[in-house]
């Protein structure tokens, strides 16, 4: 099997995933809502395992042998394949997921009629590339991860594709478990420690001197105070909609 070099990526990225990158509770209550009654599930992206249901019979698919590596011995079983290329026959599945990786998809479009092929319900947990270029870590540190999200499908492109009847907002609590770019927008301080940043792809997907830069400034933010003077409003929110969705079609 061929898989396109941009792939590989998590070979190296994906680093800490199986530790930094847990479920958050409230978001796989709804993913897994999401799912109906699909008694066989393929999980596209599967990175570590995460959001995959104990309940149902899973098959997972991951293009990194790095990523694999980390899904624990009671994960379900995994193939190594790519969304564009799915190596299922038609209707193989009762559903079909993919949290947060339709933007590391090379050609979205083909992988969205993949996923319709292999499964009659779709459930894509993803974000809308403008919401993530004004989040603040991006906006006001990071305007290089910004630069990532140019020509990234948005939320109503991955509806269209998928023929979603269904668009489900989720908003992200303050102390959310699954440690993707957005969960830690009430802890600032969680972006200065190198782990974190290891499990979260964006950080290893620009110039490193540009996040030495970002992360120094938001350190002497942290420091002076201006940080919490510029986002006293968010300290008293439990959560807060950074334009992550759920993707249904039924």
């Amino acid at each position: 099997m061929a898989v396109d070099g941009s792939h590989y990526r998590y070979e190296v990225l994906g680093e800490g995933y199986a530790s930094r990158r847990r479920p958050e509770a409230r978001i796989a209550a709804l993913i897994h809502s999401a799912l109906g009654d699909a008694k066989t599930v393929l999980n596209v992206g599967a990175g570590a395992g995460s959001y995959e249901p104990a309940d149902r019979a899973v098959i997972a698919l991951e293009p990194s042998r790095g990523m694999i590596a980390q899904r624990l011995p009671s994960a379900a079983p995994a193939v190594q394949g790519i969304a564009e290329h799915l190596p299922f026959a038609a209707a193989s599945f009762d559903a079909v997921m993919a949290v947060l990786t339709v933007h590391h998809w090379s050609e979205p479009a083909r992988a969205f009629r993949e996923l319709r092929r292999v499964a009659p319900r779709c459930v894509i947990l993803s974000y809308e590339p403008d919401r993530s270029r004004r989040f603040w870590l991006v906006a006001d540190y990071l305007p290089a991860i910004g630069e990532l999200e140019e020509g990234r499908p948005t939320v109503d492109q991955v509806a269209e594709g998928i023929g979603a009847t269904r668009i489900i907002p989720i908003p992200i609590p303050f102390d959310c478990a699954d440690g993707f770019l957005g969960a830690y927008w009430r802890r600032p301080e969680a972006y200065l420690d190198p782990t974190v940043r290891r499990a979260i792809s964006s950080f290893g997907l620009v110039p490193p001197e540009a996040v030495q830069e970002g992360i120094s400034r938001l350190a002497a933010d942290l420091d002076s105070g201006e940080w919490h003077r510029r986002y006293a409003h968010l300290l008293d929110r439990d959560s807060i909609d950074l334009g992550y969705r759920l993707i249904v079609a039924e």
